[in-house]
């Protein structure tokens, strides 16, 4: 049925627990994974940009590093579980498009990840990138709450 599963992870408990249930149908399905990860690019306030020019290199190596300790954890789970995987992080200020391009490019049939549920206002002020891929992809997504 599904050969190749997306699963993008924040780094969130939801996040982790959508991981391992994505890992549990790879398994079953005899599946291989992409796990990626997505951080935010630093925002420089205009006013304050002398000021936190040093901050931008600490910011990036920071995201970086807590981005690859997510993957590494990741991709010992899926080890343990038996489940073929690779990782990959991306550095985008919108995580939905980036979720949509890597699940194209590596060829995935369906992209398994987690939603927090937000309704009603919250989801029209914070949006969701969950409901930003279900808009944006043509391929099966599988959300875990």
């Amino acid at each position: 049925m599904y050969k190749h599963i997306l699963i993008p992870i924040d780094g969130s408990s939801l996040a982790n627990s959508g991981l391992e249930q994505a890992l549990a149908l790879a398994r079953a399905l005899d599946a291989s994974v992409t796990v990626l990860t997505v951080y935010s690019p630093f925002e420089m306030p205009s006013m304050e940009s002398v000021q936190l020019e040093g901050m931008r290199g600490i910011y990036e190596n920071q995201a970086r590093e807590l981005a690859s300790s997510y993957l590494s954890e990741a991709a010992g789970k899926a080890s343990t579980a038996g489940v073929a995987c690779v990782t990959e992080m991306r550095e985008s200020d919108s995580p939905y498009q980036v979720i949509v391009d890597v699940a194209m490019t590596r060829n995935c049939d369906l992209i398994a990840m987690s939603s927090h549920g937000r309704g009603g206002m919250a989801a029209l002020l914070l949006g969701s990138q969950t409901q930003k891929v279900l808009a944006h992809t043509t391929l099966p997504v599988l959300v875990y709450r």
